[in-house]
């Protein structure tokens, strides 16, 4: 399958571009960037063209890979979907919900493929345990603590200006989430509070009862870095492991998962863009949540 690239920083480099270039059944046809020079340089790495265009690497790729922030991916999504390519889409799906709504509209309309990486949703050893843990059942709540601290000297995305921008909710929660409702389900309501340093924590209730909560920063003391994710439930407590693979291998999963659709003609992948969408609705929730020191309903949308 014909890829192209889109988005030129540290992420598009060393895991769209690297497991692009080294898998199989996909061929990086060219990359797209914000940055012309920047382009070039990706390109000249993986020996292929920089376009100054959207729609000319449009013309030559039969799927999009997107590496950019999320309000500029959610553009080059509908445009992609629209011309008929394939989606390989980056967390979170887009800043707003009508932007999401624009996407899985685009991508329902011409019946491309789409999947949305969610790291670890394509580590296996977590998606093994995942299954596993919602197949077990009786589980009463989940709680998330992801401390990073990526705005340290050296940081590979301490300039990232959207992370600054919207913070942990937008940047870790997708993750958070991606973990959290295979387990237990459709949100209702959302809660949330910030703390200090840009942290927010998140108190959610999922159907059927149960409750989870996350407390997540971008900005942590480095001494304090933490990673956790745990259910607990009538079969005890069960602590989510961490993915085995770095993101490149996890992304070649996508890629293959993605191609596997193509060739089925199956369209219900458990991380497309309707359920990117989901994730965006309950992250927007969270913004009105914290904005208005109040519980935000959800309504009824498709699980994962």
């Amino acid at each position: 399958m014909r890829f192209g690239l889109f988005g030129t920083g540290h992420w598009a480099i060393e895991t769209h571009g690297k497991a692009l270039h080294a898998h199989p059944d996909a061929e990086l046809v060219g990359v797209w960037g914000r940055n012309p020079e920047r382009a070039a340089a990706l390109a000249e790495r993986y020996g292929v063209p920089a376009f100054a265009e959207v729609d000319a690497l449009l013309e030559v790729c039969e799927a999009v890979a997107v590496a950019l922030p999320p309000n500029i991916q959610a553009d080059i999504a509908v445009r992609a979907a629209a011309a008929g390519r394939h989606l390989l889409l980056d967390k979170p799906l887009a800043l707003t919900i009508e932007d999401a709504d624009r996407v899985v509209a685009a991508a329902e309309a011409s019946g491309v493929a789409s999947v949305v990486f969610f790291t670890q949703r394509f580590q296996p050893n977590v998606t093994a345990f995942l299954a596993a843990t919602a197949a077990a059942g009786g589980w009463q709540h989940g709680r998330t603590t992801a401390f990073n601290s990526i705005f340290r000297e050296g940081s590979p995305y301490g300039g990232s200006l959207w992370r600054r921008e919207h913070g942990a909710l937008w940047d870790i929660a997708p993750h958070a989430l991606s973990i959290i409702l295979p387990v237990l389900g459709r949100v209702t309501q959302v809660a949330a509070m910030d703390g200090p340093s840009g942290m927010i924590h998140l108190l959610l209730t999922h159907e059927g009862g149960a409750t989870s909560s996350a407390s997540l920063s971008l900005d942590a003391p480095q001494e304090a870095m933490a990673r956790e994710f745990v259910f607990y439930g009538e079969n005890g407590i069960e602590t989510v492991p961490y993915g085995e693979n770095d993101p490149a291998t996890a992304f070649g999963v996508a890629i293959d998962q993605l191609v596997e659709q193509v060739q089925a003609g199956t369209r219900d992948h458990r991380c497309d863009v309707r359920f990117g969408r989901e994730v965006v609705a309950i992250l927007a929730a969270a913004e009105t949540a914290r904005a208005e020191s109040r519980t935000v309903p959800l309504p009824k949308t498709r699980t994962s």
